[in-house]
């Protein structure tokens, strides 16, 4: 961002001298932009900002990984992907957005009641967020984390939709007090219905990895179901097989500092209720 603003300040100053030399800094100011914007279709760059695409080394130590979920919540898919989570007792960051989560604020509470963290996804998931200014984009992380509290989760960091972002991003984040994460692979369930590929794409889990599913908007796979529920205890059955422990990401990062409610992760759904509002 400082090297842009220094870029068109002296843009401007060579043209004030010599207006001749528009087409050069016409070219370079173009080069600039889509430099900005390649870096921004980038999910996992880290060029315009912070950007979450592993655990840190302590997590990696601990034989961690992050499981992480986005596009809900779905009255119809999550649940079951909360049963399958338990039935493996695994735990996992769920990104919400913010129009679900107002609609569904029940849903919110019991992945919380589970031992899962919820994060922010934005509150309607708009296809062009990485184009919004910075009011816009501040808006849209605003409006979901207000829903997301006021289902009784505190979401600590920020995933945009399908990772598109900006040099804004990081300036917004950082006044609200939010991480941004994207992944280091992703299953690309919301495109692909075929649970063989999706599996294939995640395999071999390693620790440190932070992996993205959907539990909304996951593609429908045979018999209809969304294939994410062909896909995820095959996928938890290769984290026991490869001794990793599927942890939300608060407590990934934070380790025993994370927040109480988060640090229940690691216990039976029984005793994280007791924790967990």
């Amino acid at each position: 961002m400082r090297a842009s603003i220094l870029l068109h300040a002296g843009g401007a100053g060579a043209l004030a001298l010599a207006p001749a030399l528009w087409p050069w800094v016409l070219g370079g100011l173009a080069a600039n932009h889509l430099a900005l914007g390649f870096c921004g279709m980038l999910p996992r760059s880290r060029l315009l900002g912070p950007n979450l695409t592993r655990l840190p080394r302590d997590g990696a130590r601990r034989s961690q990984v992050a499981l992480t979920f986005d596009d809900g919540p779905d009255p119809d898919t999550t649940p079951r992907v909360l049963d399958l989570l338990d039935a493996h007792e695994a735990r996992a960051s769920f990104f919400l957005i913010g129009q679900r989560a107002a609609r569904h604020p029940a849903l919110v509470r019991e992945i919380l009641r589970r031992g899962h963290s919820v994060e922010n996804h934005t509150h309607s998931h708009p296809p062009h967020f990485a184009a919004l200014g910075l009011g816009g984009q501040r808006r849209e992380i605003l409006q979901a984390q207000a829903a997301i509290r006021e289902a009784g989760g505190a979401p600590r960091f920020f995933r945009p939709p399908m990772g598109l972002h900006s040099p804004l991003l990081a300036p917004v984040l950082a006044g609200l007090g939010l991480r941004h994460a994207s992944w280091t692979r992703r299953g690309a369930d919301g495109a692909i219905g075929d649970p063989v590929r999706v599996l294939h794409r995640l395999r071999r889990p390693a620790a440190g990895e932070i992996l993205l599913l959907h539990d909304g908007n996951s593609r429908p796979g045979p018999g209809g179901r969304p294939v994410v529920l062909a896909v995820l205890p095959a996928l938890l059955a290769q984290f026991r097989a490869a001794g990793l422990s599927p942890v939300p990401l608060p407590l990934a990062v934070d380790g025993p500092a994370a927040p109480a409610a988060v640090a229940a992760a690691g216990e039976s759904p029984a005793s994280a209720a007791r924790a967990c509002p």
